[in-house]
């Protein structure tokens, strides 16, 4: 005899509601948006808007993105609750100074363990920070251990191409966000309000 629909949503729900059952520990999460796919820092500023709507306070800080005419940011600098820093010089193809990235790399750094160090901030979102590893500007263990002695209830977002595996290791919840089609590809230009 077939099962029903019905019966298929209550196998479900109890599986789900047991799951749900299982998870009580409440604490910050350490999030990993990485892959070759557009959405990482579109996902995680969707998230600051979550957060600023449960009435967090976020810090943003941007390690490669050296423009400031982002829809994101000119958004969000409005915003009370956000203290937004733009700390990259531009794509490395762009600066092509490794020295002038790195130093950009380390006062981005600054700036964000100001946030880690503050239980007052619910979020901060580290965008594009992967790169920082990449081309060795910054020391991964050092700052996995400042992200794993971050406030209890503070969150992270660290965004980004090519995650090393420590940090994934290290993470709560890492979503590879891969590239099927991009518009880009068949000659179509970043436009603002999608793109940036």
């Amino acid at each position: 005899m077939a099962i029903t629909h019905e019966e298929r949503m209550q196998k479900k729900k109890t599986v789900i509601d047991s799951k749900i059952a299982d998870a009580q520990e409440e604490r910050g999460v350490l999030v990993i948006n990485t892959g070759n796919g557009k959405g990482k820092s579109s996902s995680a500023f969707g998230v600051v808007a979550r957060a600023l709507g449960h009435g967090l306070k976020v810090g943003v800080v941007q390690f490669v993105k050296g423009r400031s005419d982002t829809g994101e940011e000119a958004f969000f600098r409005q915003q009370p609750n956000v203290a937004w820093h733009v700390g990259g010089e531009g794509f490395t193809w762009e600066t092509q100074d490794k020295e002038r990235d790195a130093k950009a790399a380390q006062a981005a750094w600054e700036i964000a363990c100001s946030h880690l160090s503050n239980p007052e901030i619910g979020l901060v979102v580290l965008d594009e920070m992967t790169y920082a590893f990449k081309y060795n500007w910054l020391d991964l263990d050092a700052i996995i251990t400042k992200l794993l002695g971050r406030p209890q209830m503070q969150h992270v977002i660290i965004t980004g191409r090519g995650a090393p595996q420590a940090l994934r290791d290290a993470a709560d919840t890492v979503s590879e966000i891969g590239n099927e089609k991009h518009a880009f590809q068949s000659g179509i230009k970043a436009m603002p309000g999608l793109e940036f």
